[in-house]
């Protein structure tokens, strides 16, 4: 069932793209406005139009799909699965920012969870007290003094920064799931964790949909206010006016 899932988002994903970049590409000098926090704003509101698209016609449907046909306890035990597969890489990032007690906690999730979790589809570690941390290598580089870079916006896989990029694009080398063979299965696995993080996602469509007159600014201000929250944790230092 998820081999179709996935394979039909990607047909309709290849079909929308070119078509879509291109009339997105057409409008972009009208839409573009100068902002010293979006400097790239002639090309991220086109990448936001082509994802847009996108989702429309080939994310959103299938994740629809996913959410009314599996069963609630089979998405909370897919979530945890993958969230369980990440808490390696969210343990050497809490290491590297110097957390070294979270580390201890993520690497502790991950034992208690691959075991007595049966390969993490139960999250056994909430349950004994220990929280699950949030990190990534985005937000290490930036304890480390790396300056954000201004704010982009990519199809697929939504907005960043110039620093978050690279962070992502390392993520996605440390993502365990990557390495999984056959080729074939790794491709399931990673089409079934995107369906399923869309799905999770679908309650706060609407939400943003009434609240924004902007939908593009909307999330590119959500996105960064919290980004400066999970840098951090939770505690920014307040803005100099």
């Amino acid at each position: 069932m998820m081999d179709y899932f996935y394979a039909s988002g990607i047909r309709r994903a290849r079909r929308l793209a070119l078509g879509a970049l291109a009339v997105a590409f057409a409008c972009s000098g009208a839409l573009a406005e100068e902002n010293p926090r979006d400097p790239y704003e002639a090309f991220n509101r086109p990448m936001f139009a082509v994802n847009e698209a996108i989702d429309k016609y080939a994310a959103k449907p299938v994740a629809q799909a996913y959410d009314n046909v599996v069963p609630l306890p089979v998405k909370a035990s897919v979530g945890n699965f993958f969230g369980n597969a990440g808490d390696l890489w969210v343990g050497v990032n809490s290491a590297l920012q110097g957390k070294f007690g979270d580390a201890g906690v993520d690497l502790g999730r991950l034992l208690i969870n691959s075991t007595v979790g049966i390969f993490g589809l139960f999250d056994v570690a909430s349950e004994l007290g220990l929280e699950r941390h949030d990190e990534d290598f985005g937000q290490t580089l930036a304890v480390w003094g790396v300056d954000g870079g201004g704010y982009l916006y990519w199809p697929i896989i939504g907005p960043r920064n110039v620093r978050d990029t690279v962070g992502f694009a390392v993520g996605t080398y440390a993502d365990p799931v990557m390495y999984v063979r056959p080729v074939s299965v790794r491709n399931s696995m990673a089409g079934l964790r995107f369906v399923d993080v869309r799905a999770s996602l679908l309650p706060s469509d609407k939400v943003v949909e009434e609240a924004a007159l902007d939908k593009y600014a909307y999330i590119r201000d959500a996105y960064l206010q919290r980004r400066r929250n999970q840098i951090f944790d939770g505690r920014p230092p307040r803005l100099d006016d």
